[in-house]
Formats: structure tokens, sequence, C-alpha cells
């Protein structure tokens, strides 16, 4: 059985999903995925690219989009030709993007079986494209299957009303991306290395951090280090004024992230929101242990992992479970597998979208 899974981001997240997906896929018997890309992903670029089926320029930035957009009745029949040649049982969005309704009728002229990876119901503070989320909810509305990202997604969705009755929808966790970090925490023999990781944005709670560490004061025994691209902000200026804290507002390139994850001990998300984090799942796969608040989706995602401390989304309790990390480091040891943690996501999606593959297919 073949099954199409897609992504249109050139940066990020999205084509890394997207990847890790069609690998496990493609791991589980009888099954071969086919993967198609923005031919801009970044992740096509690294030494470790994916196998890619169908590389598509598409655009770079809105006036790109709109191009794009307006190229729609040549785009679309094109992408359902390709389609019918590869005859997939279903195809599969990673990440939704702002063509993806275009694909979308591509799919239907083909004939094949649409379901949507659902990441974020709605957008967080500081999110770019005000149009994106619009499209996205009604791409969810046409799609033959949903895969929600957390039950915390699954809840806002249902609130949104987007989900259509009897779309067969599968509630899955976010497994852990693999960077091939390989020294363990703590085995540079320094003071504790601190990493805050990701966009730049207010909902991640930099100005909680920033409060966090000034209770905290400074001290020889941890360095910290703010990381991600964002709008300069009263909360990275306070970051900034606090001793042994470096702030690097600056995209990280795909070949980068490895060796970051690997720089830190320690991992601090103290976001105001969120539905899940692809930085927590990046971490525990390389064994870090992570400090993260209990908002949105994290706790579900996080909840039971070991490598996990839930605390409160405010600086007084931030502050305070950084100190007791800081007091008595816990031992570690390997993060998840993250090959295996893939493969077991691929077929709960797979047996969770069952109704919608034709009846020889069913097995």
């Amino acid at each position: 059985m073949k099954v199409l899974v897609w992504q249109w981001g050139r940066r990020g997240a999205g084509p890394r999903f997207a990847a890790c997906l069609a690998q496990g896929l493609s791991a589980l018997p009888n099954v071969e995925a086919a993967l198609a890309l923005s031919a801009g992903a970044e992740i096509l670029g690294t030494p470790d690219a994916p196998r890619c089926d169908l590389a598509l320029p598409l655009y770079q930035g809105f006036p790109g989009l709109a191009w794009r957009a307006l190229q729609a009745p040549v785009f679309v029949p094109a992408l359902a030709r390709w389609v019918r040649r590869l005859a997939p049982a279903l195809a599969v969005c990673a990440l939704p993007g702002p063509l993806d309704l275009l694909v979308l009728a591509a799919l239907r002229s083909a004939r094949v079986p649409v379901a949507v990876v659902v990441h974020d119901a709605e957008a967080h503070p500081g999110d770019g494209y005000p149009l994106l989320y619009p499209l996205n909810r009604a791409l969810v509305r046409r799609a033959d299957g949903v895969v929600a990202l957390t039950g915390h997604v699954t809840a806002r969705l249902r609130e949104q009303g987007v989900l259509r009755p009897g779309v067969p929808l599968v509630r899955a966790s976010h497994p852990p991306f693999a960077f091939g970090v390989a020294m363990p925490p703590g085995a540079h023999g320094g003071p504790v290395r601190v990493l805050s990781f990701g966009r730049l944005l207010p909902y991640k709670g930099l100005d909680l951090l920033a409060e966090a560490l000034r209770r905290l004061g400074s001290r020889a025994d941890m360095t910290v280090r703010v990381v991600g691209h964002g709008p300069e902000s009263p909360a990275l200026d306070a970051l900034r004024a606090l001793p042994g804290v470096a702030v690097e507002n600056r995209w990280v390139p795909e070949e980068e992230i490895g060796a970051l994850i690997e720089w830190a001990d320690l991992m601090v998300l103290p976001y105001r929101e969120a539905t899940q984090s692809g930085i927590a799942a990046a971490a525990l796969a390389a064994g870090r242990p992570v400090i993260a608040t209990h908002v949105g989706g994290l706790a579900e995602q996080l909840g039971g992992e070991p490598l996990a401390t839930l605390c409160d989304p405010d600086p007084a309790s931030i502050a305070a479970s950084m100190d007791r990390f800081l007091s008595a480091p816990p031992s570690t040891g390997p993060g998840p597998d993250a090959v295996a943690a893939w493969r077991d996501f691929a077929r709960a999606v797979l047996d969770g979208l069952r109704p919608l593959l034709s009846p020889p297919e069913r097995g």
C-alpha cells in the first residue's frame, strides 16, 4: 500500500515531521511512503536529507504565495496527474500550510482520501500569516480524516466545530526528533548549561524566564543561552541584562540544531500556552532533561516522561524547578528510541485511518 505524505514549508519543523512520518510508514510491513516537499525545504540540503519523491519549487514570501495561488489552474491538474501515476491509497498532510486547499483539489480529482495532522488548532500570539489558520480550518473541514497531536488540540477542534460527523479522528502524541546527539548531558564538566530554544514569540514565556532567572540570581554553577528567531522585545532586553545569559536572536538552520541541543544539559520551556512541542520531543530524544510549564497539551505530551519536570507557568515555580535541578542534577540515561517511536506513531495513524482505505486495502 502506498501512502503520500506532503508538507510545503521551507524551514522549521514541518518538513522534518513529514520526513519522519514517511520513514515511520515505510518501516511498516506492506507500506510504501512517498514524500512530497518544497524544493526549498531546508532539510533537503542537510547531510542526512530524506529521500524526496516530489520536490516542488513553490514560493518565498507573500508575493510568491500569491503568484503560486494564481497559477492554480495549471498547478492543480499537474499535481493531480502526478498523484494518479503514484496511485496512493491515502494522502496525509503532515502540517497544514497556505497552499493545501489546492493540493486537496488535486487529490480529490485523483480520488485519493486525505487526512490532515493538526499540530495547533489556532494561532499563537505573534504567529504570522493572519489567514493561515482560517485556511487550516477550511482544510480540516474538508478532510476525510484528522490526526490531532494531543487531546488539547482535539478539544479545540471540537469547540470550533470543524470536525465533520463520521470522519475518523486519531489522537496521537508528537514523537521525538532525533538530531544525532551523541554526548550525554554534563559530559563537558563545567557549569550546567541551560538552553531555551525556539521561536522568540510572546507565548513562549520569555518574560517568565527572565523573572525566574532574576530570582535565581547570578550563579557560578549555571550558564544560559536563549536561542531562536523572533521580534525584539522587552523580555529579550531583560534576559540580555542578566549575568550569565546570552541571547541569540537568529534563525538556526537544520544542520546546527543537533549541536545546539548537544551543548545543553537542561532545556527549559517556560511557555504561557502550548499545544505540544517539537523542541521538547527533540530534547527527550537526545536524553536532555526538560523543565516545561503545565499548559495546554504539554502535560499530556510530557507527563510520565522520566526526563521531564512540569511546573506552573509563573516565575516562582520555574525558578524553583531550576534550583532543584541545579542543586541535585538527576541521573540521566538515553532518551526514547526515535525510530521506534515514529514507527509506532505511523502505525497508530494508519490504524486509525483504516476506514478511509478501499476494501481491498483493509486487510
